[in-house]
C-alpha cells in the first residue's frame, strides 16, 4: 500500500500537484473518487439514542464501530514505510468526493467532534482548491427510495437534505446522493425545481444518449455508456429549452473491484486498474469516476484507507492525474451530449426498484423468500395516507401551512432549542401550551413517517432482521403521535395488514407477530422514564436538574433511608420530553431489598398533601423493620403496577449489573490474591524447573496481578500531575510488569488498556502544549516507560490517537530535540 520512495519530508510538503490543480481549463485526466457514507438511523425512537448493540462488540453500536474502522482512520489516514512506521497522515475526505448521511453525520457531530472537524474542514480545503467547489455533495434526508415515494416526501427529502448539508458545511449544495441512486423523472423534476445541479448513477441506469447537434442516438441499456464526460438529461427529451439536470455516470466496472475485488489491494494497483478506463483517443480532458459505499474504504476491506491515501498524493500525480470532484469538473466541462434515462432503476437491483417492494430475489438469503415487501410497502403507505389525514386537519388549526412547516423542521432537529422561533413564524394564531404540544406532535409525527421509509427495512432477506423492526418502531412512534394529537386508533387496522407480510422465520410467522414481539414491547412510555430514574437514582447521585436521554428530569424532593440491607427512595420527579415538550408531574417509590430485588412503583403527582402522606406511610413501615409490610403499604397507596431492574433501559441496567456485582468481585480478588501470595514460591518453582503449572494456581496469579494491575493504573490516573509520583507508580507498574513476565501470565485487563491508552494521550497532549520542550526530558522519559509498559503488558494499548497528536505537533513546532525523535521511534512515527 506503501513505497519507501515517499519520506516524511514529501508529506510535510506535498507535491504540488496533488493540492494545486488547474481550475481554469480542461486538460488531461481527471480522477474522482466518491464514497457514500452512511448508515440506517438506528436510535430508539422514544429515547432519541442509540442503544448498545451486542453483535457490534467490542464496540457500543455498529456506528461506533464502523466510526472506528472507518470514518476516523479516513479523516487521518496512514501512509507507512515499508517497516510499518508513520511517514505521515491524510485527510482523505480533502481528496474524496462524498457524500455524508444526515443522521450519520449529525452522529458523528455528536460522538467525535474532532472527526467532525476533519471533514468539515476538507471541504472548505477543497473548496479553496478546486475555484470554489466543494467535495461534499448531500443525501436526500434518511435514504428513502425517491421513486417509491410521493412528491410530497419527496421534496422534503431534498429540501431537508440540503438544509442539513448548509448547517454542516456552510454553503449549498451542488450536487445530491439519491439512496441506492434510486431515480425516476418525476424525481428528476423535484431535483431540477430545488436547485440540485447534478446527480451520480449507475452506468446501468442510462438508456440512449446522443452528442449535441447530433439526431442520431445511442442505445447503452446495457451499461455501455461513456462515463468519461458529463451528460445532460432534459425533462422533455430532445427539447433543449426545457428544464434539464446534469449526471455523472461512474465507471462499474472499476467501482466493482473496488467494491468486490482487488482494486484496492495497493495504491499501485488502484492507479493501474483506473489508468485502464484512460480513452486513448486524443481527447483533450475526461474524467475517470468511481463511485463506492465509503465503507468500503477500511470497514469492509481493513487498512484501504491507506491505499486511498497514498493514491491520492503520490500515485495519481505520478500520472499527472487531477484529483477532482464532480462540481468542479462540471465547471471546467459543461455537458456536450444528451442522456436518456430508463423510466425507474436503482445501482442495487437488477429489476428497477423492487427490492424495496417485491420479492425480485434481490438480497435474497438461499432459500428465503421476500414476499414480506409488496404487503409491508402497502401496510405503510396506508399508514402514510392516514397519518396525512391527520396531520392536515389538525395542522391547519396550528399552521399558515402545514408542509411548509414540515419543511421547515429541519432547523428543529437541528436545533430543539429554536423551537420557539419556529413556532413563532409558523403558527395560525397565538398557540397556548396545550397547541403548542400537539404542533410539535404533529411534525415528529410526520418526521417518524418519513423515517419509516429508510430503504434498508426492505434491503435484506428477512422482514425480522434489525433494520426491519426499526422501520416498524418508527411506524409505531407515529401511530402513538397521531393518537395524541387526534385521538384516532391506528394501531390495530396497521397489524392487520402486516399480516399479509409472511415472514421466514417460524417464530414470528407474519409481520404481524414481529409487530407483537419485536415492537410493542419496546415502546417506552413517560411512567417508564420515571421508574429508570427512580431506580438508578439509588445508584446515581442526580442534580436537581438533570437530562435523561431525552428528556429533562426536575427533582422536587427526594428522600432516601436504609434499614440494614433494605433501601427506600421516595421522591417528586417533573419530567420533560426535550422533543416534543410534553411534560408529566410523578410520585415514586423504589425499594432496594438485595441484589437483584427491586420493587419501583410510580403514580401522577396528586397534590403536596397526598404525596407527604405516601412519603410518611412508607418510611414508618420502614422503620418497623419489615419489607414485606413496605411491599405491601406500596401496593395499596400505588396499586399493582411495580417495575423491577428488567425495566431499566439496557445502557443503565448493565451498569447496575455491573455495580451490584462488583462487591463478589472484589471479594474474589482479595481470594485469589491471598493464594497467589501463599503460593508464589511453588509458582516460580514449577516455571524454573519449566513444569506444567496446575491451572488453579495460575490463573489465580493472573487474577492477583491484574487487580494489583489496575488498582496501580487507577491510581496513577489520579496523580499523574506530579512527578514524583509518577516515577514511584511507573517503578511499582514495572515490577508487576516484571513478575508477569516471569510467571508467563496473560493479564486480560480491558479497563487497564484503556487506562494506559488515556495516559499515554494525556501526557503527550500536556508534553506538546503546555511544557517547554527544550526542558521536557523527564516527561519524555516518562512517556516512554509507559509505551514499555504496554508491550511488556500485552495489553494491545492502541498508539493510533497518540501517532495523531504527535504528528499534529510536528506540522506547527519549529524545535524537535534527541529525545522527541526517540519518542517518535517509540511510537513507530518516522521523523
Amino acid at each position: 500500500m506503501t513505497s519507501s520512495r515517499l519520506s516524511a519530508a514529501d508529506l510535510n510538503t506535498p507535491n504540488p500537484a496533488a493540492v494545486s490543480d488547474p481550475v481554469e481549463t480542461a486538460i488531461g485526466v481527471y480522477v474522482a473518487v466518491h464514497g457514500h457514507f452512511y448508515q440506517p438511523p438506528r436510535e430508539n425512537p422514544y429515547l432519541d439514542a442509540i442503544e448498545r448493540q451486542p453483535s457490534a462488540a467490542p464496540f457500543h453500536d455498529w456506528n461506533e464501530r464502523i466510526h472506528h474502522e472507518c470514518y476516523r482512520p479516513n479523516a487521518f489516514a496512514r501512509v507507512l514505510d515499508e517497516q510499518g512506521r508513520l511517514l505521515g497522515l491524510v485527510n482523505n475526505f480533502e481528496y474524496l468526493s462524498f457524500n455524508i448521511g444526515a443522521t450519520l453525520m449529525s452522529w458523528i457531530e455528536r460522538h467525535d467532534v474532532e472527526v467532525y472537524q476533519r471533514i468539515v474542514d476538507a471541504d472548505r480545503k477543497s473548496c479553496d482548491r478546486l475555484n470554489g467547489h466543494g467535495n461534499a455533495i448531500a443525501q436526500v434526508y434518511n435514504h428513502i427510495i425517491m421513486p417509491l415515494a410521493n412528491d410530497r416526501d419527496k421534496r422534503t427529502q431534498i429540501r431537508w437534505g440540503k438544509a442539513d448539508f448548509r448547517s454542516h458545511f456552510g454553503r449549498d449544495p451542488e450536487g445530491m446522493w439519491l439512496a441506492e441512486t434510486a431515480v425516476d423523472y418525476p424525481t428528476l423534476k423535484i431535483l431540477i425545481e430545488e436547485g440540485i445541479k447534478f446527480i451520480v448513477l449507475a452506468p446501468s441506469q442510462a438508456e440512449r444518449c446522443r452528442a449535441e447537434n447530433d439526431s442520431t442516438w445511442m442505445e447503452v441499456g446495457g451499461g455501455q455508456i461513456d462515463p468519461t464526460r458529463p451528460y445532460r438529461c432534459y425533462l422533455q427529451s430532445g427539447d433543449p429549452d426545457s428544464s434539464y439536470l446534469d449526471i455523472f455516470f461512474y465507471d462499474g466496472p472499476i467501482s466493482r473491484d473496488m467494491g468486490f475485488d482487488s482494486a484496492l489491494s495497493s495504491s499501485h494497483h488502484l492507479a493501474s486498474r483506473l489508468s485502464q478506463a484512460v480513452r486513448g483517443d486524443h481527447r483533450p480532458t475526461q474524467l475517470i469516476s468511481v463511485a463506492t459505499d465509503g465503507e468500503t474504504f477500511g470497514h469492509h476491506k481493513g487498512g484501504t484507507e491507506k491505499c486511498l491515501a497514498y493514491a491520492f498524493i503520490e500515485e495519481f500525480p505520478r500520472r499527472d492525474w487531477t484529483v477532482t470532484n464532480f462540481a468542479h469538473y462540471l465547471s471546467l466541462n459543461p455537458p456536450t451530449w444528451e442522456v436518456v434515462l430508463k423510466p425507474v432503476t436503482a445501482w442495487s437491483c437488477a429489476h428497477g426498484v423492487d427490492r424495496w417492494q417485491d420479492d425480485c430475489g434481490c438480497g435474497g438469503g438461499g432459500l428465503w423468500h421476500q414476499k414480506w415487501r409488496r404487503p409491508l410497502r402497502e401496510a405503510l403507505d396506508w399508514l402514510r395516507d392516514q397519518l396525512i389525514r391527520v396531520y392536515e386537519e389538525e395542522g391547519k388549526k396550528l399552521f399558515d401551512d402545514p408542509w411548509q412547516a414540515r419543511d421547515e423542521y429541519i432547523e428543529v432537529i437541528r436545533d430543539r432549542a429554536s423551537v420557539p422561533k419556529f413556532l413563532a413564524r409558523h403558527q395560525s394564531h397565538k398557540l397556548s401550551s396545550d397547541d403548542r404540544l400537539d404542533a410539535l406532535r404533529l411534525l415528529e409525527m410526520q418526521r417518524h413517517a418519513l423515517l419509516m421509509y429508510t430503504s434498508c427495512g426492505w434491503f435484506f432477506e428477512e422482514l425480522s432482521r434489525p433494520e426491519g423492526v426499526q422501520i416498524l418502531r418508527y411506524a409505531s412512534r407515529a401511530l402513538e403521535l397521531a393518537g395524541d394529537v387526534a385521538g384516532l386508533q391506528l394501531e390495530k387496522s396497521f397489524i392487520k395488514r402486516l399480516a399479509l407480510s409472511p415472514s421466514n422465520v417460524d417464530c414470528f410467522e407474519n409481520g404481524a407477530e414481529v409487530y407483537r414481539q419485536l415492537v410493542i414491547p419496546a415502546q417506552i412510555t413517560f411512567e417508564q422514564v420515571a421508574a429508570h430514574y427512580a431506580i438508578s437514582s439509588l445508584f446515581t447521585t442526580y442534580a436537581r436538574e438533570q437530562r435523561v436521554y431525552c428528556y429533562s428530569t426536575s427533582q422536587l424532593d427526594y428522600q432516601i433511608q436504609r434499614l440494614g440491607s433494605v433501601t427506600l427512595a421516595v421522591g417528586q420527579l417533573q419530567l420533560t420530553s426535550e422533543i416534543t415538550r410534553e411534560s408529566q408531574h410523578f410520585v415514586f417509590a423504589v425499594l432496594h431489598l438485595c441484589g437483584w430485588d427491586f420493587q419501583c412503583c410510580i403514580q401522577p403527582f396528586a397534590g403536596r398533601r397526598n404525596y407527604t402522606q405516601v412519603k410518611e406511610q412508607l418510611f414508618e413501615k420502614l422503620a418497623q423493620g419489615s419489607a414485606a409490610q413496605v411491599i405491601l403499604k406500596m401496593n395499596q397507596l400505588f396499586g399493582d403496577v411495580a417495575y423491577s431492574l428488567q425495566d431499566l433501559f439496557a445502557e443503565e441496567r448493565h451498569r447496575m449489573m455491573r455495580l451490584l456485582t462488583q462487591e463478589t468481585l472484589t471479594r474474589l480478588d482479595q481470594l485469589y490474591t491471598q493464594v497467589y501470595r501463599d503460593n508464589y514460591g511453588v509458582l516460580m518453582a514449577f516455571h524454573r524447573d519449566e513444569l506444567p503449572v496446575p491451572q488453579e494456581l495460575q490463573v489465580a496469579a493472573e487474577i492477583a496481578l491484574g487487580h494489583r494491575l489496575l488498582l496501580t493504573l487507577r491510581s496513577f490516573e489520579q496523580d499523574a500531575e506530579d512527578l514524583d509520583s509518577t516515577l514511584i507508580i511507573l517503578a511499582q507498574l514495572e515490577a508487576i510488569a516484571t513478575e508477569a513476565v516471569h510467571l508467563h501470565c496473560q493479564l486480560q485487563q480491558p479497563e487497564a488498556r484503556e487506562i494506559l491508552q488515556r495516559l499515554i494521550e494525556r501526557a503527550l497532549w500536556t508534553l506538546f502544549n503546555e511544557r517547554e520542550i527544550e526542558n521536557s526530558d523527564p516527561q519524555v522519559h516518562v512517556l516512554e516507560r509507559l509505551i514499555t509498559l504496554s508491550g511488556q503488558f500485552g495489553l494491545n494499548v492502541s498508539f493510533t490517537k497518540s501517532q495523531e497528536l504527535f504528528h499534529q505537533w510536528l506540522h506547527r513546532s519549529p524545535t524537535i530535540t534527541p529525545a522527541i525523535v526517540n519518542l517518535g521511534r517509540k511510537l513507530a512515527i518516522v521523523i
